[in-house]
């Protein structure tokens, strides 16, 4: 089902908030797509996303030609919902189920970059017991949920002081602990199967963690990223491959650390792929498509007319 156009697609369904931690990214997301879907003259639904699964069948009866699919964490990128509307033969915009799945298990998607040559950081699995009992690399390194996104729930420990105490784990059974790369923050964004460009964020204080993305003045987005052509070039290729690897479709975004403290071209490491890249007014991908000559209602429209389902 996928290339589809306009003169097929008529009616669109958008799901937005639901209940993961970036509820409200997703409402934002949500929000700006559906202004821009009804300005090109599509028939536009926005359905807000609960527990409750007879309400959104509900909702998605009758069947619209797309379903948009602005969720974000859980339930909306970890292939459950992608997983609901291939049963119901809905196509939908963004990765299916596997990719969407594979993206949010940060370890084993590092298993498919480095199996494809992509560096990735040095990690480990640790239960909250072993935390607790100290059993884990040294620092620096940086601790994130092994499903989450919109750097929720990361802390970052340059060194033994800076690690938070037992009491504050909120990672579940067990979070990913990965080696700290120093340098620069870049994303990438590829649109099918090409890379928009590359960005380098710049917070401009601390890192940059949820208040950073979508806070206005919180950080600067530097496109094209200021940084060697071999590494621009090596960001792009590294996203398109990852993007490829996991079998993601639609619009995906790759983040990477580029270590340049001991001069460029530095070391480039790929950290993971975002298989719902955020919609906001903030957003990376979006930025990035109007650099590349994509306004943002192009690229909501592409999306729709690129809609899929394995169902």
């Amino acid at each position: 089902m996928a290339g589809m156009t306009k003169k097929t697609v008529r009616t669109v369904a958008v799901l937005l908030g639901g209940w993961s931690s970036e509820r409200e990214v997703s409402l934002s997301s949500g929000a700006q797509i559906v202004k821009a879907l009804e300005a090109a003259g599509y028939d536009v639904r926005a359905i807000d996303v609960s527990r409750d699964m007879a309400a959104l069948l509900a909702a998605l009866t009758p069947a619209p030609d797309v379903v948009v699919n602005a969720l974000h964490g859980s339930f909306g990128e970890d292939g459950r919902i992608q997983g609901l509307l291939d049963c119901l033969g809905i196509p939908y915009t963004h990765s299916g189920v596997l990719a969407s799945a594979i993206a949010m298990d940060k370890p084993m998607a590092k298993r498919l970059f480095e199996a494809e040559g992509i560096p990735v950081a040095p990690h480990e699995m640790v239960t909250r017991e072993q935390f607790a009992a100290g059993e884990y690399m040294d620092p620096p390194f940086v601790i994130k949920p092994s499903a989450e996104g919109s750097s929720v729930g990361v802390h970052i420990v340059l060194e033994r002081g800076d690690i938070p105490p037992v009491s504050a784990w909120e990672f579940g059974s067990a979070a990913m602990i990965e080696q700290y790369v120093p340098g620069r923050e870049l994303t990438v964004g590829v649109m099918g199967d090409r890379a928009l460009g590359v960005t380098e964020i710049r917070p401009r204080n601390g890192f940059y963690d949820y208040a950073a993305k979508y806070t206005e003045g919180k950080a600067d987005h530097l496109i094209p990223a200021p940084v060697h052509p071999e590494i621009y070039a090596a960001a792009m290729d590294y996203a398109v491959r990852a993007h490829k690897a996991l079998g993601c479709r639609g619009v995906s975004r790759s983040d990477l650390r580029y270590d340049d403290t001991q001069g460029e071209p530095g070391r480039l490491i790929l950290l993971e792929v975002n298989t719902q890249p955020g919609m906001t007014p903030l957003s990376l991908v979006p930025e990035q498509a109007t650099a590349a000559g994509i306004g943002f209602g192009e690229l909501v429209c592409w999306m729709v007319e690129n809609a899929a389902c394995d169902g």
